[in-house]
């Protein structure tokens, strides 16, 4: 089993990434493989609303001078997804936004590649906004009918400076009982293939409220 992390943070070693590695330690201890690629230092526009990922329907998106279409498969071929995102103004990182507006959205559209695998999000902040920005990673994961693993507490922890993360004691603790129980979740996964059938997957219903 794999697990493929997310790192929204700009900062490539900074408390988004403390806050992912304490997680995927104790999955690796638990044998999962795992890889946390960084997307916060790079260049991603938004989703253009264009539709071709829903038309083609060939797991990709239109726009293909980024990481996206790479990252996209390599989620695909994941049991486990982490996705962390510093905090910027109570909300998630805009490159961070923009990667997740795009995966999230061709992932859906494309057979709901992320159905049922299991999905955790973790936020490194230093003071406020942690926990909206706890809620709007868990969007996407929760729109794409992906498993969530809880822990004993939200999934934030806090510090500023890189590193400070790790001298949040209460906060190190929830990111480890978020592995454990990630772990075991995807082991439960895992073993229930071809033994439990899993709920049909419906057609998506869309609707306005423009009559």
């Amino acid at each position: 089993m794999k697990t493929v992390a997310i790192n929204g943070s700009p900062n490539k070693n900074g408390n988004t990434y403390h806050a992912i590695k304490m997680v995927t330690d104790v999955l690796e201890k638990e044998g999962i493989e795992t890889e946390i690629l960084h997307v916060g230092n790079q260049a991603i526009r938004g989703c253009l609303a264009c539709g071709q990922c829903s038309r083609k329907k060939n797991e990709q998106c239109v726009q293909v001078d980024d990481v996206v279409n790479e990252y996209i498969q390599k989620m695909k071929f994941a049991d486990g997804i982490i996705i962390g995102s510093p905090v910027h103004f109570s909300a998630i990182g805009g490159t961070m936004k923009s990667f997740l507006d795009r995966v999230f959205y061709v992932t859906g559209v494309n057979n709901s590649m992320l159905r049922h695998k299991v999905g955790a999000a973790v936020v490194a902040v230093r003071r406020s906004g942690g926990l909206p920005t706890f809620n709007q990673l868990n969007n996407f994961l929760c729109y794409s009918e992906m498993l969530l693993p809880t822990a004993n507490y939200w999934n934030v922890i806090h510090g500023t400076k890189p590193g400070e993360a790790v001298q949040d004691a209460e906060g190190t603790q929830i990111m480890q009982t978020l592995g454990r129980n990630m772990a075991w979740l995807m082991k439960l996964v895992e073993h229930g293939k071809g033994a439990i059938a899993p709920p049909e997957k419906e057609g998506k219903i869309y609707m306005n409220f423009i009559r």
